[in-house]
């Protein structure tokens, strides 16, 4: 199989293969992760001297098995060798230039004096390809250092504040139309036909017994009149609706029962009750609520003696 696949296109295919696996797994937005991730770049620089290194050790493994042959051995060897193009040839020839390594005839050129029991020591130069990788590492690191340390680059302190700004818009994007997550910091009055539809068929199902189809009152409060016990306005009356009435008395938790958007289209509808006459209203309860932001002339007149404790306003 190494010899029907040549070095010079295993090495490329492992490499872009992983190349590919890394920017598959790791997110890294618009740009490719190596780009956007310099850690990724350090560890693709990595893989290609691994995978060339490995290739040279095989390499060398061979020729050393080769030269273990007798002639006869050699010549069987090359008799079962496919023959190889002049371009793959060309590569193969580069290859080994790239190793920097001296062919086994050629070695007693480089040997050492020094003799260890017997074992004798190469004086090989470092292979080109490494010399040019280290060489590729300091430009990097160069590059890296004037980025990132002199002109302030982007760092992940940086991209990580960016990714949170954006997560955050997009959370709020979200929430708009996402009316299950309403709650009673975000609700708003609901004045579609659908929702104040939804909201009445929901009163009606849920709340008349003790607020009259009318909401004129019975066991509950009066719901036409100006007076409120647990404050008016919409967000007053979805944490009511939500939460319950008084400990001890007054209405359930809905929670329970009701999804956030549900609530929200029954709150928005009790509030259509608000000015209408009921047939038999229940007599005022609590006290008048004053929204602090609505303006002068919208302010009832029964309200100008009203005691700050008991104004709730639908602001937080």
């Amino acid at each position: 199989m190494r010899q029907l696949i040549p070095a010079w296109i295993r090495i490329p295919v492992i490499f872009f293969l992983i190349a590919g696996l890394a920017e598959y797994f790791i997110d890294s937005g618009n740009q490719p992760a190596f780009i956007e991730q310099p850690l990724v770049m350090l560890f693709l620089i990595f893989v290609l001297i691994l995978l060339i290194g490995i290739e040279a050790i095989v390499s060398s493994m061979d020729n050393i098995l080769y030269q273990s042959l007798d002639a006869e051995g050699q010549a069987r060897y090359h008799a079962r060798k496919v023959k190889t193009p002049k371009v793959i040839t060309w590569f193969q020839e580069t290859y080994k230039k790239l190793l920097g390594s001296k062919p086994m005839e050629e070695e007693h050129d480089i040997i050492l004096d020094h003799n260890y029991d017997g074992i004798r020591e190469l004086d090989n130069n470092l292979p080109p390809w490494w010399i040019y990788s280290f060489y590729a590492s300091i430009v990097f690191a160069a590059v890296y250092l004037v980025r990132y340390h002199v002109f302030d680059g982007k760092n992940q302190y940086d991209e990580l504040e960016t990714e949170y700004a954006q997560a955050a818009i997009s959370i709020e994007e979200y929430k708009k139309n996402a009316k299950d997550l309403v709650d009673f910091n975000t609700v708003e009055v609901l004045t579609s036909a659908a929702d104040i539809k939804a909201g009445q068929a929901i009163f009606e199902t849920n709340c008349v017994a003790c607020h009259m189809a009318d909401g004129g009152g019975g066991i509950g409060p009066n719901l036409t009149d100006k007076y409120w016990i647990l404050g008016g306005g919409i967000k007053n009356v979805f944490k009511t609706v939500s939460e319950g009435g008084r400990n001890g008395k007054g209405m359930i938790s809905w929670k329970q029962s009701l999804k956030p958007a549900e609530m929200a289209q029954v709150s928005s509808y009790v509030l259509t009750f608000q000015g209408t006459t009921p047939a038999n209203p229940k007599e005022a309860e609590g006290d008048i609520w004053v929204d602090e932001n609505a303006p002068a002339e919208d302010i009832p007149t029964e309200a100008i003696e009203v005691k700050t404790d008991s104004v709730i306003s639908i602001e937080n």
